[in-house]
């Protein structure tokens, strides 16, 4: 493997040392105070690659949600081919079917026709509720999970089905009916009982949980201890610093293709910005040194970092976390008051934080075969997720028994699993739920809120892991 990858939670061997609850930050630069003019770089976000006149280079749109379409493109089409075809096909051979005599094939696919036709009527509908209340628990839920999408492939098979049936209908006649095409018509309008789930508002703090999952996989799968890089050789006085022509949230830094162009120019490069963060127009992005790059360079450079207009969870798996907690602060508003519901998203928050807790986090550093720091990337480290899974759920549900007992189990859990090193991070929750809990108006209640409980209210009470009996 050409290039490394290092935390410096865990420089000098492993774990006797404690993460800092401050991991150093490369936006902390001399240059917030004062830019050097000469030294800037304007404009390179936005500008033109050579041969792709108008694309610019800063954002690429996601192309995750073409699948849907063309599969609704294909099952609508499909159903129109197939309603011609099969017919046609068994006008030469019997291929079997049910028995039909032309008028109940024309009653039973004229129904199926205009029954899925209403139905459609029907799913837009429930789809937009089901928007609407998606809304109702996180507004950016709704471009996270993909509703409009995922309702484009249930639309095409509703369109499939109906158009299937229209086709297959005006080819009966006295002397012909098509047994299997109307049979098959049947066998579409069941198999639609199935997507059914499309439109349902139910699960989405698990959906939420499993793209999480599946980011964390693909961006953070780095596991256990790295060997520190040696400093770049040469002085570091002078560096020419690339700007961003264009504002928008940074989706994604290629890590391993800046290195890959750091270790070719011999350069070495800091990036200023994070994944996640807004990015304002003419903002440094991104400090090479020592060497000054041209303008072809510096183009291949920034099409490294891309901004967009929104976060993503695919490359950014903290805006998981984020929506997790969302959906559980709002729960716990007073407006709302479902603190099962916050319960339901601490289970996602619990199981991220369990294969977040294990891997090397903080300020990544990408080198060269010879061991040459050529790429710094800042990353949250544990303490700065911790903080950004449980803090405010702490905040809005400090009066809340769900949520006393539940965190409690949650930080049972993190400490048995969690290396040594990072287990002290949880220690100021454990002493802001007993403070908060002393607050309650009555003596029961704080003794129900001290004991840690997996389901919140009603499972096996739980005391340092171990189930308790009377």
């Amino acid at each position: 493997m050409l290039f490394g990858f290092e935390t410096p939670g865990q420089v000098g061997g492993g774990r006797a040392g404690r993460l800092s609850l401050h991991q150093p930050h490369i936006a902390q630069d001399p240059l917030v105070a004062a830019f050097p003019a000469e030294r800037l770089c304007g404009g390179v976000g936005g500008a033109e690659v050579p041969g792709e006149t108008g694309r610019l280079t800063g954002y690429r749109a996601p192309r995750a949600n073409w699948p849907n379409r063309g599969r609704a493109v294909a099952l609508a089409g499909g159903g129109a081919l197939l309603g011609w075809l099969l017919p046609h096909i068994e006008r030469a051979n019997d291929l079997g079917g049910l028995s039909y005599d032309p008028t109940a094939a024309q009653a039973t696919l004229g129904a199926i026709a205009s029954g899925v036709i209403t139905l459609t009527g029907f799913v837009l509908t429930a789809v937009t509720l089901v928007v609407q209340s998606v809304q109702g628990m996180s507004p950016r839920l709704v471009g996270v999970l993909g509703y409009f999408e995922r309702s484009l492939v249930l639309f095409g098979a509703l369109t499939g089905t109906a158009v299937y049936a229209l086709v297959v209908l005006a080819q009966i006649s006295d002397s012909h009916v098509p047994r299997l095409s109307v049979t098959l018509a049947i066998v579409f309008l069941r198999s639609l009982a199935g997507l059914r789930g499309m439109v349902t508002g139910g699960g989405l703090v698990r959906a939420v949980g499993l793209r999480l999952h599946s980011a964390l996989d693909h961006e953070w799968h780095e596991a256990g201890e790295r060997e520190p890089a040696r400093p770049p050789a040469g002085a570091t006085d002078s560096a020419m610093y690339i700007t961003a022509a264009h504002g928008g949230v940074v989706q994604h830094i290629d890590g391993p293709t800046l290195a890959a162009a750091a270790a070719r120019l011999d350069v070495r490069i800091t990036c200023l910005v994070a994944v996640g963060s807004f990015t304002e127009p003419g903002a440094p992005i991104l400090r090479v040194s020592p060497t000054p790059l041209p303008p072809t360079e510096t183009r291949r450079l920034v099409r490294a970092v891309r901004l967009g207009p929104f976060r993503h969870i695919d490359h950014d798996p903290a805006y998981g976390l984020r929506l997790l907690v969302d959906v559980a602060i709002r729960a716990l508003s007073p407006a709302v008051n479902d603190p099962t519901t916050a319960v339901q998203a601490l289970d996602q928050i619990e199981s991220a934080l369990l294969r977040i807790g294990t891997r090397p986090l903080g300020t990544a550093v990408f080198r060269d075969e010879d061991g040459t720091a050529r790429v710094t990337l800042p990353h949250p480290g544990w303490p700065d997720l911790l903080d950004l899974a449980l803090a405010e759920i702490l905040q809005y549900g400090a009066d809340s028994l769900q949520i006393h007992r539940r965190v409690r189990a949650l930080l049972n859990t993190l400490a048995a699993t969690i290396p040594p090193h990072r287990t002290t991070t949880l220690t100021p929750y454990r002493t802001t739920l007993d403070r908060t809990a002393r607050t309650l108006p009555d003596p029961t209640l704080t003794t129900l809120a001290t004991t840690p409980d997996l389901q919140g209210l009603g499972g096996p009470s739980l005391q340092e892991g171990v189930v308790t009996t009377d």
